[in-house]
């Protein structure tokens, strides 16, 4: 497990209110609130369509809400417009934000025409402003973390999805993050590649790093997470400690998804 969950009164470094957003007619996200402390680690967990991806792209817009807040070290995103016609208001300061979250997604979106080295320091020079020997140093230094320093000269095509998966985390850290938002980092991987990948974000939880991540692996939610959140048909169901998630269950809902996530894994094991 990450570091001890921050006092009640710490303030939050996310913080959604009432949180709602519909694609059509399919309301996906129906009233989403919660908080995320410094150094605090939460797994949001679910089933297909529960609205876990939708929260975490809402954070940082890349969905935009249609009614409810999103804070970043308290302040708040500014949106204008009602409903589904939400926009973002002001650019700046949703560019400086975004320069503050690192979202790894599900595909590694890495641009093919870049080595490893360059996607790492492509957003901290051109976004962020900063020197290039400078970023070029940390971006080494990042990919050592994740284990593919030997990596920075290659081209994504020349890498295992494991080995992409890592450059991409390094890219996400090297633009210093004030939190890390991964979307089902490993749902695309073997599981020999996903244990390569899970092992460097328990390193990054390790750290005491902010981190809200989306995933499907119950054991890694109940090892690395400070808090658990389990979300139902774009409600929050349950939450609370691991042990009170995974062990001390309320939920009949929670009781039905855990026991069917625990078949899954024993089924995936049996076949490898």
């Amino acid at each position: 497990m990450a570091q001890t969950a921050p006092a009640a009164e710490a303030l939050p470094v996310v913080e959604t209110s009432d949180l709602h957003k519909s694609f059509g007619t399919l309301e996906v996200l129906k009233g989403i609130s919660f908080r995320a402390c410094e150094g605090e680690v939460i797994s949001l967990i679910g089933s297909s369509g529960s609205g876990k991806s939708t929260l975490l792209r809402c954070i940082n817009m890349l969905e935009i809400p249609d009614s409810g807040t999103v804070r970043i070290d308290n302040e708040t995103i500014k949106l204008r417009g009602e409903g589904q016609r939400r926009q973002i208001a002001d650019e700046e300061q949703i560019r400086r934000i975004r320069s503050e979250l690192g979202m790894v997604f599900q595909s590694f979106n890495l641009w093919a025409h870049m080595t490893i080295l360059q996607n790492v320091m492509e957003v901290p020079i051109i976004v962020q402003k900063r020197d290039r020997a400078e970023v070029e140093q940390e971006a080494l230094a990042m990919l050592a973390k994740v284990g593919i320093r030997e990596k920075a000269d290659a081209y994504p095509n020349q890498l295992s999805g494991g080995q992409q998966q890592r450059a991409a985390i390094a890219r996400a850290l090297c633009i210093n993050p004030r939190v890390m938002l991964f979307d089902e980092p490993t749902s695309a991987l073997d599981p020999e590649l996903e244990v390569e990948v899970l092992r460097v974000i328990k390193i990054l939880a390790d750290e005491g790093r902010t981190m809200i991540l989306v995933t499907h692996d119950m054991e890694f939610a109940r090892s690395v997470s400070d808090r658990v959140i389990f979300l139902h048909q774009g409600l929050i169901e349950e939450q609370g400690t691991p042990e009170e998630v995974f062990t001390a269950t309320k939920s009949a809902r929670l009781k039905q998804f855990l026991n069917a996530a625990s078949h899954e894994q024993e089924a995936t094991e049996q076949a490898f």
